[in-house]
């Protein structure tokens, strides 16, 4: 490739947003380049989303496995089983590398040119690219996508360059078990990795500066998340802020005003997530902001001609298949397809111990909206699955919550054992303007945990089957 070129379409970052929008374009006949520098597949299956969840999955087999050794059940016993975080850390990136050849692998076949560095824009549709081998490349391109996703936030009291102090990136890449573990944040990404590593057998204390943890969850649901985490003797600090570093580890002050030291060999920082908007020449764009975000239609375009913003780059959720579904419409519509982002509703999941998952509404969401509304709720304790899976006994549920004068969906919420695996179902009957009868009279698979929305949406409607009234 000589030292400029031109291209129909110019994307920034391999993550979760931008390939799958190269690809896409590409496959749509567009001249494709796409600049990455930090790994195809981005934050998500390098740092994030993928590496993540297999150290949960690890952690959680350690956990039954030692549950085991410590009380045989199900007729299954063993010896005391131990952790090796170096082959963990191994089996892991060997998962992570073959996730991120195979996305290079469609790239190449769909025709999109790959280019490994850093770009700096000049303009709004030019830029020069600082290649891994040191050569710059010139381009100017019709179409100019941006997806250089984001980053952990970091306090300045508590800063990653001091050897202590790690974030999610860091503490995925621990080769090493601390002692002892404190994780500054309680929302989802500092509950998944906390949990995993007190799953592991490390202690873990968690500072949080709001009254509750995972604050976009109602108090029903993140119940037997608490209950698993008091079980597990896991301290629980909230409405206390994290002050600075002890000689034994975090300080924190409590809602009080009281001031408190934790010991801890290592701390988690995880208070956040913020956009990736510098070093890369986003002010010589020309870009309308919304806050931290760059400013985006209902087709994800901003506000300079022909250049698009998709994923973490434009705001919440910052959910890797929110950025994905993005990247897709915006290949399309550079295609000459008529689209726009319009979701009915972003599915999220958080995985903890018990898993949560919520699509659309809570009931007091909806009720704050204006909607009367109908709930139905059914327990996994009366669900076969679970209990075979030993899931049955976590306090979770599913919920259903519908328009009270129609009996359109407008929310479901689970919690509980493996509920992540609802969540597709969940989406789709909010997509399509499903009503509680669509659900109840649909025949879900015996036995599987399905079954749980269709007795919710039973239940809403006033014909429970499988509980009481």
């Amino acid at each position: 490739m000589p030292n400029t070129t031109t291209t129909d379409v110019l994307i920034i970052g391999g993550g979760p947003a931008g390939y799958p929008c190269a690809i896409r374009a590409a496959q749509l006949g567009l001249n494709v380049i796409l600049v990455d520098k930090s790994g195809l597949g981005g934050t998500c299956l390098n740092r994030g989303c993928i590496p993540s969840k297999a150290v949960i999955h690890a952690a959680s087999r350690f956990e039954e496995i030692s549950a085991h050794a410590a009380a045989p059940a199900m007729g299954i016993s063993c010896a005391k089983p131990k952790v090796d975080m170096k082959s963990l850390s191994v089996w892991k990136d060997d998962l992570v590398g073959k996730l991120t050849s195979g996305v290079g692998m469609l790239l190449k076949s769909a025709g999109a040119t790959v280019l490994n560095g850093w770009a700096e824009f000049n303009d709004a549709k030019t830029c020069t690219v600082k290649l891994q081998d040191g050569q710059t490349q010139t381009i100017t391109a019709k179409h100019v996508v941006l997806a250089t996703g984001s980053v952990e936030v970091e306090l300045p009291f508590l800063p990653f360059s001091d050897p202590r102090i790690i974030s999610s990136t860091g503490a995925l890449a621990l080769d090493k078990l601390p002692k002892t573990l404190a994780v500054v944040g309680a929302g989802y990404i500092g509950l998944e990795l906390g949990i995993a590593f007190a799953k592991l057998g490390v202690k873990v204390s968690f500072v949080e500066a709001l009254d509750r943890i995972l604050p976009l969850y109602d108090a029903p649901m993140t119940r037997p998340i608490s209950r698993w985490l008091k079980t597990h003797k896991v301290d629980m600090h909230l409405s206390s802020k994290a002050k600075g570093l002890s000689k034994t580890g975090l300080q924190f002050e409590d809602g009080n005003g009281k001031t408190h030291d934790i010991t801890a060999e290592k701390i988690l920082v995880a208070v956040g997530r913020k956009p990736v908007t510098q070093g890369w020449g986003l002010e010589n764009m020309g870009i309308d902001m919304n806050g931290p975000f760059i400013q985006v239609d209902d087709q994800c375009a901003t506000s300079m001609r022909d250049v698009y913003a998709i994923g973490d780059l434009v705001g919440e959720p910052m959910l890797a298949h929110k950025g994905t579904a993005q990247g897709e419409m915006v290949a399309e519509i550079l295609a000459g397809h008529r689209r726009r982002f319009d979701p009915v509703a972003i599915p999220a999941v958080c995985f903890t111990e018990p898993e949560i998952v919520g699509v659309g509404l809570t009931p007091d969401e909806a009720k704050a909206a204006g909607d009367e509304v109908i709930t139905g709720k059914f327990p996994l304790a009366a669900l076969g699955k679970a209990l075979s899976m030993q899931g049955g006994t976590d306090g979770g549920f599913v919920r259903v919550t519908a328009r009270k004068s129609d009996h359109v969906i407008l929310g479901i919420h689970a919690v509980g054992a493996h509920v992540a695996e609802l969540s597709g179902e969940f989406a789709l009957a909010l997509e399509m303007g499903a009503r509680l009868e669509d659900i109840a009279g649909t025949i879900h698979v015996h036995p599987t945990l399905t079954e749980g929305f269709a007795e919710s949406a039973m239940a809403a409607l006033g014909q429970p089957l499988h509980i009481s009234r």
